[in-house]
């Protein structure tokens, strides 16, 4: 028995629900969980590591009756769908499914639930049990942003109740929650062993609620030695605010930048169109030639995609290109996905990529929204249900099929963000820009201290699982959607 992708559509063709699992040796129509049936039939039929997972096979099941005692043997399709998944921990790390596909599309479109902060939690100093939270993102226009949170701020319990590594999940996963701030002390001295997390007496209530982010977070032109660098913080390849990216472009084509340092560092990927779009803007001479390219299951091999350098948007408008032969790229363990990609596929035409900070993500695969119905696409979904997945679907290479490493790129410049001295964001006294400035003026890399170990105990990016994994395509039709698939 075989469930091949084209055979599923043609079952779906003749009118016969997903709710039911259908033989040809038999008139016989066995029902069962009808999104664990979409579940499984979405899987096999797009599922990147089909291979290696036996009970995706085309040929797993021999009758109706043994295809829906499987399907009744989970008792949700969360259970059904980690099933399925090929080497959780290690291999992929990143599909997800979702009950509230309404949800999955905002997010993808840059519109989302918070209330504009993103932090860090650690040990604090000489604890190994106390908690404290590091804000390093704030959003503009955001719930965190009106209430004068800064990166930087630190916050050591939340209600009152002092943050622990048993609690804090609980605390922060709140809607509505009161961050109690406090202050770092060195009590004066370049030892660590004196270093204590002062209590504070400002309190700030926030909530979160629906938020559109614009990922261009920030733009600065800065004047070195006569040349101007063009620095562009960007959060997310979110391709509603692609003509935002262009014109931020715009402006460092008539500000004449010869040099840009791109901050990607808390970018977990999004649009590969949008990932092609950018690298196309900070080059510019390589139009028309390979950028990137995804590589699907051997099922799907039809499918397999080159995304090319251009000089226009999807809406036509003129990219603006600034035809650099050299780049600076800011990363951290954050970056992900599409930038990743950007990195990866301008290594293979540029002279010169310098990237700064820590080693990437080490995500070099691509998802695409399922959808429960005949086609996979978000026409004609079940009404019964909310529920899609995420699954990854494909491998992105470069022009020469170099994949990002799953261990990260790693940086050409070691530099550590320091819990304690994040730095203004945009500011030429920023840690890691000002080590992008430093090798731009030829002064030599900045050298610094090296810093205690920390352990890392949790991240604001756990509160928002679906921001953070996985890659997406549009709310298109398989066979459509497929061809624009994006990393995030």
């Amino acid at each position: 028995m075989r469930f091949t992708l084209n055979a599923f559509l043609v079952i779906m063709l003749l009118g016969l629900t997903t709710s039911c699992f259908n033989d040809d040796r038999d008139d016989n129509v066995i029902l069962a969980s009808e999104i664990n049936d979409f579940v499984w039939k979405g899987m096999n039929a797009v599922y990147l590591y089909k291979d290696n997972i036996p009970d995706l096979a085309d040929n797993r099941f021999s009758s109706n009756q043994e295809y829906a005692n499987y399907l009744n043997s989970f008792s949700t399709p969360e259970d059904l769908f980690e099933s399925v998944i090929y080497q959780r921990q290690t291999v992929d790390r990143f599909s997800w499914i979702t009950d509230d596909y309404i949800a999955l599309e905002q997010l993808f479109s840059g519109v989302f639930k918070t209330n504009g902060m993103e932090f860090s939690l650690f040990f604090a100093p000489n604890s190994s049990t106390e908690v404290i939270g590091v804000i390093r993102l704030v959003l503009p226009n955001s719930e965190a942003d009106n209430n004068n949170l800064q990166r930087g701020d630190i916050f050591y319990a939340v209600d009152g109740s002092p943050l622990t590594e048993s609690n804090f999940s609980t605390l922060l996963n709140q809607d509505t929650y009161t961050l109690n701030l406090a202050a770092f002390n060195d009590n004066g001295t370049s030892e660590t062993t004196d270093d204590t997390i002062d209590p504070g007496t400002e309190s700030i209530t926030i909530s979160k609620v629906p938020y559109t982010e614009n990922p261009v977070f920030r733009t600065e032109i800065i004047d070195v030695d006569g040349e101007n660098v063009g620095y562009l913080m960007y959060n997310g390849f979110t391709s509603n605010f692609d003509n935002q990216l262009n014109n931020a472009f715009g402006n460092f084509l008539s500000n004449n930048v010869q040099h840009l340092v791109l901050d990607l560092r808390y970018n977990p990927g999004g649009s590969v169109n949008t990932a092609t779009l950018l690298g196309s803007m900070i080059t510019g001479q390589f139009n028309g030639q390979v950028f990137a390219k995804l590589i699907y299951n051997n099922d799907l091999q039809t499918h397999n995609t080159s995304f090319n350098f251009t000089n226009s948007l999807n809406d036509g408008s003129a990219i603006n290109s600034l035809n650099l032969d050299k780049a600076y790229v800011l990363t951290t363990e954050r970056s992900a996905s599409a930038s990743e990609m950007v990195i990866n596929s301008l290594k293979a035409h540029m002279s010169s990529i310098i990237q700064i900070g820590t080693n990437t993500t080490g995500k070099s695969q691509a998802s695409i929204t399922v959808y429960d119905s005949p086609d996979f696409g978000r026409d004609g979904a079940n009404p019964n249900h909310l529920y899609a997945m995420q699954p990854l679907v494909a491998i992105g290479v470069n022009k020469n099929d170099d994949v990002v490493p799953s261990t990260g790129l790693s940086p050409t410049i070691v530099l550590e963000e320091y819990r304690f001295n994040y730095g203004v964001l945009g500011n030429e006294n920023e840690p890691l820009l000002a080590a992008a400035l430093a090798d731009i003026l030829g002064t030599g890399r900045i050298s610094y201290p090296a810093l205690p170990s920390v352990k890392l105990v949790g991240d604001s990016n756990a509160f928002l699982t679906l921001k953070k994994g996985g890659m997406y395509i549009d709310n298109k039709p398989l066979k459509e959607a497929i061809k624009r698939i994006q990393f995030n």
